[in-house]
């Protein structure tokens, strides 16, 4: 029996926020579970599905909280179209998802699609000697630095999914990084060691990064 979901006072900038931040994120590990054939990523995404349909459930409540008249309702209609969005996009994700796990083979479509997108996926383990093994990844600064974001860790049976910057990488931790072609490249050469220091990026005259 599934869980009641009761009204919490939550502004919805922030709800908005992580429905799409949530949706984002089933996207890429969606992708992963297909690519890297893993299920326990697939059921990851499943688990978010849930949460994506809490976030909706609670936007609604709160949306709902607030309109008195006509002009409220009219001024929340973008609202729930943006909350629509991230439901729709969750719910693709888990169907993705749901192949890897019935082992029916993702349709070639579906990875050709991912292929078209401007950032690349890549799975790589730390090896002990990595620059990376025993430092948190809010000192690796690997978004800023190379343009790579972790989506997830596996460490033995564990598995950490969006790990924050106060997360402690490890020796043999398993590692999948979205970023750009160039960005994934120096993020695998980074864990196998081959990479004795994190790259920092290239500033113009104005001190931007090029």
């Amino acid at each position: 029996m599934e869980e009641e979901i009761k009204y919490k006072p939550i502004s919805v900038r922030r709800l908005l926020a992580e429905l799409q931040s949530t949706s984002t994120l089933m996207v890429d590990l969606a992708y992963s579970s297909v690519l890297f054939s893993d299920k326990d990523l697939a059921e990851e995404v499943i688990e978010l599905e849930k949460k994506v349909e809490d976030l909706k459930t609670l936007l609604l409540m709160n949306t709902a909280i607030v309109i008195k008249d006509a002009e409220d309702a009219e001024a929340m209609v973008g609202i729930m179209e943006v909350g629509g969005v991230a439901d729709t996009i969750s719910h693709a994700a888990g169907s993705i998802s749901r192949i890897v796990l019935l082992d029916l083979g993702a349709d070639p479509s579906i990875l050709e699609a991912f292929g078209k997108t401007q950032e690349r996926l890549v799975k790589t383990k730390i090896s002990p000697g990595s620059v990376m093994s025993g430092k948190t990844l809010g000192k690796l600064k690997l978004e800023t630095n190379i343009g790579v974001n972790v989506i997830s860790i596996r460490r033995g049976k564990e598995l950490i999914i969006n790990p924050g910057a106060k997360t402690t990488l490890m020796a043999e931790d398993t590692l999948i990084g979205r970023g750009s072609d160039v960005g994934v490249v120096e993020f695998d050469k980074l864990a196998k060691g081959e990479l004795k220091a994190v790259p920092r990026p290239k500033l113009d005259m104005k001190g931007e990064s090029v």
